[in-house]
Protein backbone atom coordinates (compact mmCIF):
# COMPACT_ATOMS: atom_id res chain seq x y z
CA UNK A 1 0.00 0.00 0.00
CA UNK A 2 1.39 3.20 -1.12
CA UNK A 3 2.48 5.57 2.31
CA UNK A 4 0.92 9.19 2.81
CA UNK A 5 3.87 11.78 2.74
CA UNK A 6 3.15 15.30 4.10
CA UNK A 7 5.61 18.03 3.91
CA UNK A 8 5.52 21.85 4.66
CA UNK A 9 5.94 24.75 6.63
CA UNK A 10 3.56 26.76 8.92
CA UNK A 11 3.01 29.80 11.85
CA UNK A 12 4.86 27.06 14.40
CA UNK A 13 7.99 26.38 12.11
CA UNK A 14 8.25 29.55 10.27
CA UNK A 15 7.73 33.26 10.66
CA UNK A 16 5.37 35.41 7.77
CA UNK A 17 9.00 36.91 6.15
CA UNK A 18 9.54 32.69 5.30
CA UNK A 19 6.34 31.55 4.52
CA UNK A 20 5.05 33.94 2.29
CA UNK A 21 8.05 33.35 0.31
CA UNK A 22 5.98 29.61 -0.39
CA UNK A 23 2.71 31.27 -0.20
CA UNK A 24 0.91 29.99 -3.66
CA UNK A 25 -1.60 31.57 -5.98
CA UNK A 26 -4.45 29.23 -6.68
CA UNK A 27 -2.58 29.06 -10.51
CA UNK A 28 0.53 27.83 -8.85
CA UNK A 29 -0.97 25.41 -6.44
CA UNK A 30 -2.75 23.58 -9.34
CA UNK A 31 0.24 23.65 -11.44
CA UNK A 32 2.35 22.21 -8.21
CA UNK A 33 -0.39 19.48 -7.97
CA UNK A 34 -0.13 18.18 -11.75
CA UNK A 35 3.60 18.01 -11.96
CA UNK A 36 4.07 16.12 -8.20
CA UNK A 37 1.37 13.06 -9.85
CA UNK A 38 4.15 13.41 -12.59
CA UNK A 39 6.67 11.85 -10.60
CA UNK A 40 6.98 8.46 -10.45
CA UNK A 41 7.27 7.84 -6.85
CA UNK A 42 4.08 10.07 -6.38
CA UNK A 43 0.90 8.59 -6.92
CA UNK A 44 -1.72 11.50 -5.49
CA UNK A 45 -1.19 14.68 -4.18
CA UNK A 46 -2.97 17.53 -2.61
CA UNK A 47 -1.68 21.08 -1.96
CA UNK A 48 -2.86 23.45 0.65
CA UNK A 49 -1.84 26.72 0.85
CA UNK A 50 -3.06 29.39 3.35
CA UNK A 51 -1.73 32.24 5.22
CA UNK A 52 -0.52 30.65 8.02
CA UNK A 53 0.82 27.47 6.32
CA UNK A 54 1.71 25.59 2.82
CA UNK A 55 1.81 21.60 2.88
CA UNK A 56 1.35 18.85 0.22
CA UNK A 57 -0.51 15.47 1.05
CA UNK A 58 0.76 12.70 -1.22
CA UNK A 59 0.36 9.09 -1.58
CA UNK A 60 3.24 7.41 -2.90
CA UNK A 61 5.05 3.67 -2.15
CA UNK A 62 8.75 5.45 -1.79
CA UNK A 63 8.09 7.79 1.09
CA UNK A 64 11.81 8.77 1.14
CA UNK A 65 11.52 9.67 -2.88
CA UNK A 66 8.24 11.49 -2.60
CA UNK A 67 9.54 13.77 0.31
CA UNK A 68 12.78 14.43 -1.71
CA UNK A 69 10.78 15.54 -4.35
CA UNK A 70 8.13 17.34 -2.91
CA UNK A 71 10.99 19.48 -1.37
CA UNK A 72 12.44 20.07 -4.59
CA UNK A 73 9.09 21.28 -6.15
CA UNK A 74 8.12 23.95 -3.12
CA UNK A 75 11.71 25.59 -3.45
CA UNK A 76 11.42 25.62 -7.10
CA UNK A 77 7.92 27.14 -7.09
CA UNK A 78 8.76 29.41 -4.39
CA UNK A 79 10.26 32.77 -4.68
CA UNK A 80 13.82 33.36 -3.00
CA UNK A 81 14.11 30.56 -0.95
CA UNK A 82 16.60 28.18 -0.76
CA UNK A 83 16.77 24.59 -0.48
CA UNK A 84 18.81 24.85 3.20
CA UNK A 85 16.20 27.81 4.54
CA UNK A 86 13.33 25.47 3.51
CA UNK A 87 15.14 22.60 5.55
CA UNK A 88 15.51 24.74 8.24
CA UNK A 89 12.18 25.30 9.09
CA UNK A 90 10.28 22.72 7.21
CA UNK A 91 8.63 19.33 8.97
CA UNK A 92 7.30 15.72 7.42
CA UNK A 93 5.19 13.48 8.80
CA UNK A 94 4.01 9.86 7.58
CA UNK A 95 1.41 7.70 7.67
CA UNK A 96 -0.79 7.74 10.74
CA UNK A 97 0.98 11.24 12.09
CA UNK A 98 0.74 12.52 8.18
CA UNK A 99 -3.23 11.87 8.66
CA UNK A 100 -3.16 13.15 12.51
CA UNK A 101 -1.86 16.47 11.13
CA UNK A 102 -4.56 16.98 8.06
CA UNK A 103 -6.99 16.01 10.68
CA UNK A 104 -5.66 18.99 13.26
CA UNK A 105 -5.22 21.01 10.46
CA UNK A 106 -9.03 20.52 8.99
CA UNK A 107 -10.21 21.37 12.67
CA UNK A 108 -8.18 24.31 13.57
CA UNK A 109 -6.49 22.29 16.22
CA UNK A 110 -3.25 23.36 15.20
CA UNK A 111 -4.23 26.86 13.29
CA UNK A 112 -3.06 30.30 15.11
CA UNK A 113 -6.58 30.64 16.16
CA UNK A 114 -7.94 27.33 17.29
CA UNK A 115 -11.67 27.41 16.69
CA UNK A 116 -11.21 29.59 13.50
CA UNK A 117 -13.84 28.60 10.70
CA UNK A 118 -12.01 29.55 7.53
CA UNK A 119 -9.75 26.27 7.80
CA UNK A 120 -12.05 23.89 6.70
CA UNK A 121 -13.22 25.85 3.73
CA UNK A 122 -9.54 26.18 3.46
CA UNK A 123 -8.74 22.40 3.21
CA UNK A 124 -11.98 21.55 1.15
CA UNK A 125 -11.30 24.16 -1.31
CA UNK A 126 -7.30 22.58 -1.82
CA UNK A 127 -8.74 19.21 -1.97
CA UNK A 128 -11.43 20.05 -4.63
CA UNK A 129 -9.16 22.18 -6.48
CA UNK A 130 -6.63 19.38 -7.02
CA UNK A 131 -9.50 16.87 -7.94
CA UNK A 132 -10.36 19.03 -10.39
CA UNK A 133 -6.35 18.64 -11.26
CA UNK A 134 -7.15 14.93 -11.57
CA UNK A 135 -3.92 14.43 -8.79
CA UNK A 136 -6.44 12.80 -6.31
CA UNK A 137 -7.46 9.26 -5.99
CA UNK A 138 -8.92 6.83 -3.83
CA UNK A 139 -6.86 7.01 -1.02
CA UNK A 140 -6.61 10.79 -0.70
CA UNK A 141 -10.70 11.80 -1.54
CA UNK A 142 -11.37 9.21 1.64
CA UNK A 143 -8.97 10.93 3.60
CA UNK A 144 -10.17 14.42 2.79
CA UNK A 145 -13.41 13.79 2.78
CA UNK A 146 -12.50 12.47 6.32
CA UNK A 147 -10.67 15.07 7.62
CA UNK A 148 -14.13 17.28 6.71
CA UNK A 149 -15.71 15.01 9.01
CA UNK A 150 -13.49 15.48 11.69
CA UNK A 151 -13.98 19.11 11.61
CA UNK A 152 -17.26 19.16 11.83
CA UNK A 153 -17.32 16.27 14.29
CA UNK A 154 -15.07 18.47 16.76
CA UNK A 155 -16.76 21.49 16.40
CA UNK A 156 -20.02 19.42 17.22
CA UNK A 157 -19.04 17.75 19.96
CA UNK A 158 -16.77 20.38 21.71
CA UNK A 159 -16.33 24.00 22.56
CA UNK A 160 -13.28 24.93 20.76
CA UNK A 161 -15.48 27.25 18.86
CA UNK A 162 -17.81 28.18 21.52
CA UNK A 163 -16.60 31.77 21.39
CA UNK A 164 -15.46 31.93 17.59
CA UNK A 165 -12.60 33.90 16.92
CA UNK A 166 -10.91 33.83 13.11
CA UNK A 167 -8.39 36.02 11.49
CA UNK A 168 -10.86 38.10 10.50
CA UNK A 169 -12.36 39.22 13.89
CA UNK A 170 -8.95 39.11 15.61
CA UNK A 171 -7.58 41.54 12.81
CA UNK A 172 -10.96 43.47 13.89
CA UNK A 173 -10.34 43.35 17.58
CA UNK A 174 -6.04 44.70 17.09
CA UNK A 175 -7.52 48.13 14.71
CA UNK A 176 -10.29 48.65 18.14
CA UNK A 177 -7.43 47.97 20.87
CA UNK A 178 -5.06 50.67 18.98
CA UNK A 179 -8.19 52.98 17.86
CA UNK A 180 -10.70 52.13 21.02
CA UNK A 181 -13.88 54.36 18.90
CA UNK A 182 -13.88 53.49 15.85
CA UNK A 183 -17.51 55.34 15.02
CA UNK A 184 -16.58 58.04 13.53
CA UNK A 185 -13.58 56.82 11.72
CA UNK A 186 -13.08 55.64 8.29
CA UNK A 187 -12.18 52.14 7.15
CA UNK A 188 -10.71 50.27 3.99
CA UNK A 189 -10.31 47.29 2.99
CA UNK A 190 -8.04 46.12 0.32
CA UNK A 191 -8.89 42.67 -1.67
CA UNK A 192 -12.03 40.68 -2.32
CA UNK A 193 -11.75 37.36 -1.27
CA UNK A 194 -13.88 36.36 1.37
CA UNK A 195 -11.49 37.14 4.37
CA UNK A 196 -11.39 40.28 3.12
CA UNK A 197 -15.33 40.61 3.04
CA UNK A 198 -15.47 38.91 6.62
CA UNK A 199 -12.97 41.19 8.10
CA UNK A 200 -14.67 44.38 6.81
CA UNK A 201 -18.14 43.32 8.67
CA UNK A 202 -16.07 42.64 11.86
CA UNK A 203 -15.41 45.89 11.27
CA UNK A 204 -18.40 47.40 11.01
CA UNK A 205 -19.56 45.39 13.31
CA UNK A 206 -17.14 46.80 16.20
CA UNK A 207 -19.00 50.38 15.45
CA UNK A 208 -16.70 51.40 12.52
CA UNK A 209 -17.89 54.70 10.73
CA UNK A 210 -17.18 54.27 7.02
CA UNK A 211 -15.69 51.81 5.08
CA UNK A 212 -14.44 51.64 1.36
CA UNK A 213 -13.37 48.16 -0.13
CA UNK A 214 -10.50 48.77 -2.80
CA UNK A 215 -10.39 45.31 -5.53
CA UNK A 216 -8.53 44.79 -8.65
CA UNK A 217 -11.99 44.16 -9.86
CA UNK A 218 -14.14 47.23 -9.16
CA UNK A 219 -17.52 45.17 -9.45
CA UNK A 220 -16.37 42.94 -6.59
CA UNK A 221 -15.61 45.82 -4.34
CA UNK A 222 -18.81 47.43 -4.77
CA UNK A 223 -20.57 44.00 -4.44
CA UNK A 224 -18.34 43.56 -0.82
CA UNK A 225 -19.35 47.21 0.05
CA UNK A 226 -22.95 47.07 -0.76
CA UNK A 227 -23.60 44.52 1.12
CA UNK A 228 -21.97 46.19 4.10
CA UNK A 229 -23.06 49.33 3.46
CA UNK A 230 -20.03 50.57 2.15
CA UNK A 231 -18.07 52.05 -1.40
CA UNK A 232 -16.17 50.00 -3.96
CA UNK A 233 -13.46 51.09 -5.42
CA UNK A 234 -10.85 50.40 -7.70
CA UNK A 235 -6.71 50.61 -7.45
CA UNK A 236 -6.54 54.09 -8.75
CA UNK A 237 -8.12 55.68 -6.51
CA UNK A 238 -5.75 53.75 -3.57
CA UNK A 239 -3.79 56.91 -2.64
CA UNK A 240 -6.37 59.38 -2.24
CA UNK A 241 -8.21 56.84 0.35
CA UNK A 242 -4.95 55.85 1.97
CA UNK A 243 -4.89 59.63 2.99
CA UNK A 244 -8.75 59.64 4.53
CA UNK A 245 -8.61 55.99 6.44
CA UNK A 246 -7.88 55.95 9.90
CA UNK A 247 -7.99 51.69 9.86
CA UNK A 248 -6.38 50.05 6.54
CA UNK A 249 -6.71 46.31 6.25
CA UNK A 250 -5.16 44.58 3.78
CA UNK A 251 -5.83 41.08 2.28
CA UNK A 252 -5.04 40.53 -1.50
CA UNK A 253 -3.05 37.77 -3.07
CA UNK A 254 -1.13 40.08 -4.84
CA UNK A 255 2.92 39.02 -5.32
CA UNK A 256 4.28 42.21 -3.95
CA UNK A 257 4.04 44.79 -1.77
CA UNK A 258 1.01 47.36 -2.75
CA UNK A 259 1.53 49.92 -0.22
CA UNK A 260 5.12 51.11 0.28
CA UNK A 261 6.11 52.89 3.35
CA UNK A 262 6.67 56.05 1.45
CA UNK A 263 2.96 55.91 0.34
CA UNK A 264 1.98 56.02 4.05
CA UNK A 265 4.23 58.65 4.79
CA UNK A 266 2.69 60.92 2.18
CA UNK A 267 -0.76 60.27 3.09
CA UNK A 268 0.05 60.72 6.94
CA UNK A 269 2.14 63.96 5.90
CA UNK A 270 -1.68 66.51 6.64
CA UNK A 271 -2.50 64.22 9.53
CA UNK A 272 0.02 64.63 12.40
CA UNK A 273 -2.87 63.99 15.69
CA UNK A 274 -4.55 61.39 13.65
CA UNK A 275 -2.86 58.25 13.59
CA UNK A 276 -3.59 55.36 10.93
CA UNK A 277 -3.06 51.39 11.76
CA UNK A 278 -2.78 49.70 8.68
CA UNK A 279 -3.00 45.52 9.33
CA UNK A 280 -1.39 43.48 6.81
CA UNK A 281 -3.07 39.87 6.94
CA UNK A 282 -2.02 38.77 3.25
CA UNK A 283 1.05 36.10 2.30
CA UNK A 284 3.25 37.86 0.58
CA UNK A 285 2.38 41.01 2.44
CA UNK A 286 0.47 44.00 1.12
CA UNK A 287 1.93 46.50 2.92
CA UNK A 288 6.07 47.05 2.93
CA UNK A 289 7.87 46.56 6.45
CA UNK A 290 9.77 49.63 6.81
CA UNK A 291 6.19 51.37 6.56
CA UNK A 292 6.20 50.33 10.99
CA UNK A 293 8.77 52.81 11.40
CA UNK A 294 6.26 55.52 9.69
CA UNK A 295 5.44 58.71 12.57
CA UNK A 296 1.91 57.87 13.10
CA UNK A 297 1.67 54.24 11.69
CA UNK A 298 0.66 51.38 13.86
CA UNK A 299 1.27 48.32 11.58
CA UNK A 300 0.48 44.90 12.70
CA UNK A 301 1.24 41.25 10.31
CA UNK A 302 -0.29 38.35 10.48
CA UNK A 303 2.31 36.87 13.15
CA UNK A 304 0.63 39.80 15.12
CA UNK A 305 -2.03 37.56 15.53
CA UNK A 306 -0.38 35.18 17.97
CA UNK A 307 -0.21 37.83 20.98
CA UNK A 308 -4.60 38.03 20.67
CA UNK A 309 -4.53 33.96 20.21
CA UNK A 310 -2.59 33.82 23.79
CA UNK A 311 -5.81 35.36 24.90
CA UNK A 312 -8.41 32.99 23.76
CA UNK A 313 -5.62 29.85 24.80
CA UNK A 314 -6.63 29.19 28.69
CA UNK A 315 -10.41 29.14 27.87
CA UNK A 316 -9.98 26.61 24.79
CA UNK A 317 -7.49 24.62 26.23
CA UNK A 318 -9.81 21.87 28.15
CA UNK A 319 -12.02 21.41 25.36
CA UNK A 320 -9.07 21.34 22.85
CA UNK A 321 -7.80 18.12 24.82
CA UNK A 322 -11.95 16.72 23.93
CA UNK A 323 -10.74 17.44 20.07
CA UNK A 324 -7.70 15.95 19.98
CA UNK A 325 -9.23 12.53 21.71
CA UNK A 326 -11.50 12.34 18.62
CA UNK A 327 -9.02 13.35 16.27
CA UNK A 328 -7.20 10.22 17.31
CA UNK A 329 -10.43 8.13 17.68
CA UNK A 330 -10.89 9.47 13.49
CA UNK A 331 -7.24 8.26 12.47
CA UNK A 332 -8.00 4.76 14.01
CA UNK A 333 -10.81 4.91 12.16
CA UNK A 334 -9.02 6.28 8.76
CA UNK A 335 -6.27 3.37 9.64
CA UNK A 336 -8.48 0.68 9.39
CA UNK A 337 -10.60 1.66 6.50
CA UNK A 338 -6.95 1.36 4.83
CA UNK A 339 -5.97 -1.92 6.10
CA UNK A 340 -9.43 -3.11 4.79
CA UNK A 341 -8.76 -1.85 1.28
CA UNK A 342 -5.06 -3.60 1.40
CA UNK A 343 -6.39 -7.14 2.69
CA UNK A 344 -9.04 -6.75 -0.18
CA UNK A 345 -6.91 -7.42 -3.49
CA UNK A 346 -5.41 -10.57 -1.23
CA UNK A 347 -8.81 -12.23 -0.01
CA UNK A 348 -10.21 -11.63 -3.93
CA UNK A 349 -7.19 -13.17 -5.23
CA UNK A 350 -7.55 -16.40 -2.73
CA UNK A 351 -11.37 -16.34 -3.75
CA UNK A 352 -9.90 -16.80 -7.26
CA UNK A 353 -7.68 -19.19 -7.21
CA UNK A 354 -9.97 -21.82 -5.19
CA UNK A 355 -12.52 -20.94 -8.04
CA UNK A 356 -10.15 -21.86 -10.40
CA UNK A 357 -9.17 -24.61 -8.49
CA UNK A 358 -13.04 -26.06 -8.34
CA UNK A 359 -13.95 -25.35 -11.71
CA UNK A 360 -11.02 -27.28 -13.04
CA UNK A 361 -11.60 -30.55 -10.79
CA UNK A 362 -15.66 -29.99 -11.85
CA UNK A 363 -14.19 -30.31 -15.68
CA UNK A 364 -12.04 -33.01 -15.18
CA UNK A 365 -15.00 -34.84 -13.78
CA UNK A 366 -17.56 -34.24 -16.24
CA UNK A 367 -15.37 -36.47 -18.76
CA UNK A 368 -17.59 -38.71 -17.43
CA UNK A 369 -21.21 -39.37 -18.78
CA UNK A 370 -23.11 -37.55 -16.13
CA UNK A 371 -26.50 -36.11 -15.95
CA UNK A 372 -27.09 -32.24 -16.16
CA UNK A 373 -28.84 -33.07 -12.42
CA UNK A 374 -26.44 -34.55 -11.28
CA UNK A 375 -23.49 -31.68 -12.90
CA UNK A 376 -26.09 -29.67 -10.70
CA UNK A 377 -25.59 -31.24 -7.90
CA UNK A 378 -21.87 -30.99 -8.26
CA UNK A 379 -21.42 -27.84 -8.55
CA UNK A 380 -23.96 -26.78 -5.60
CA UNK A 381 -22.07 -28.67 -2.75
CA UNK A 382 -18.43 -28.10 -4.59
CA UNK A 383 -19.41 -24.09 -4.16
CA UNK A 384 -20.80 -24.76 -0.79
CA UNK A 385 -17.68 -26.60 0.55
CA UNK A 386 -15.29 -23.92 -1.12
CA UNK A 387 -17.48 -21.05 0.88
CA UNK A 388 -17.25 -22.63 4.10
CA UNK A 389 -13.39 -23.00 4.07
CA UNK A 390 -12.89 -19.70 3.04
CA UNK A 391 -15.09 -18.29 5.23
CA UNK A 392 -13.38 -18.39 8.60
CA UNK A 393 -9.93 -17.21 6.61
CA UNK A 394 -11.65 -14.41 5.19
CA UNK A 395 -13.07 -12.90 8.51
CA UNK A 396 -9.98 -13.39 10.33
CA UNK A 397 -8.38 -11.47 7.42
CA UNK A 398 -10.38 -8.14 7.89
CA UNK A 399 -10.07 -8.82 11.51
CA UNK A 400 -6.68 -8.99 11.32
CA UNK A 401 -5.76 -6.05 9.10
CA UNK A 402 -7.01 -3.58 11.76
CA UNK A 403 -4.63 -4.91 14.54
CA UNK A 404 -1.52 -3.19 15.15
CA UNK A 405 0.48 -5.98 13.40
CA UNK A 406 -2.34 -6.97 11.10
CA UNK A 407 -0.38 -6.74 8.09
CA UNK A 408 1.79 -9.33 8.89
CA UNK A 409 -0.92 -11.84 9.00
CA UNK A 410 -2.13 -10.52 5.61
CA UNK A 411 0.89 -11.33 4.25
CA UNK A 412 1.23 -14.47 5.74
CA UNK A 413 -1.99 -15.53 3.84
CA UNK A 414 -0.57 -14.10 0.70
CA UNK A 415 2.64 -16.58 1.10
CA UNK A 416 1.33 -19.67 1.94
CA UNK A 417 -1.23 -19.42 -0.38
CA UNK A 418 0.88 -18.44 -3.18
CA UNK A 419 -1.31 -15.29 -4.40
CA UNK A 420 0.89 -13.06 -6.38
CA UNK A 421 -1.42 -10.23 -5.58
CA UNK A 422 0.19 -6.80 -6.69
CA UNK A 423 0.83 -3.65 -4.32
CA UNK A 424 -2.20 -1.96 -5.78
CA UNK A 425 -5.23 -0.36 -4.51
CA UNK A 426 -9.10 -0.82 -5.73
CA UNK A 427 -10.37 1.25 -7.92
CA UNK A 428 -13.07 3.86 -7.20
CA UNK A 429 -15.51 1.73 -9.76
CA UNK A 430 -15.25 -0.92 -7.45
CA UNK A 431 -17.52 0.68 -4.50
CA UNK A 432 -15.31 0.44 -2.04
CA UNK A 433 -15.59 4.33 -1.64
CA UNK A 434 -17.48 7.23 -2.93
CA UNK A 435 -15.85 8.77 -6.05
CA UNK A 436 -16.51 12.32 -5.59
CA UNK A 437 -15.34 14.80 -6.18
CA UNK A 438 -13.97 13.53 -9.81
CA UNK A 439 -10.24 13.12 -9.84
CA UNK A 440 -7.46 10.94 -10.27
CA UNK A 441 -9.18 7.15 -9.75
CA UNK A 442 -6.46 5.22 -7.68
CA UNK A 443 -2.92 5.81 -7.78
CA UNK A 444 -0.61 4.44 -10.93
CA UNK A 445 1.96 1.99 -9.75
Amino acid sequence: MPHLVTVGISHKTAPVEQREKLALTDANARTLARSLVRHPDIAEAVVLSTCNRTEVYAHALDAGGAEEAICDALVEVGTGMTRSEFDCVRYAHLDDRAVAHLFRVASSLDSMVVGESEIQGQVRQAWERCAEEQSTGVLSDRLFRQALEAGKRIRTETQVAVRPVSVSTVAADLAREAIPDLGGRRGLVLGGGRMAEATARALMERGLGELVVINRTVGTAREIAERLGGMGLGYDCLADELAKADVVVCSTDAPHALISAAQVEVALEDRPARPMVLIDIAVPRDVEPAASGVHGAVLFDIDDLERVVAQHRDAREEHARRAEVIVGEEVERYAAWRSGLAVTPVITSLREMAEAIRQGEIARASDAEIGAEEAERIDRVTRAILNKLLHEPTVRAREAAASIDGMRHVESLRHLFGLGVPDRIPDASSGTVPAEPAGRRGPAD
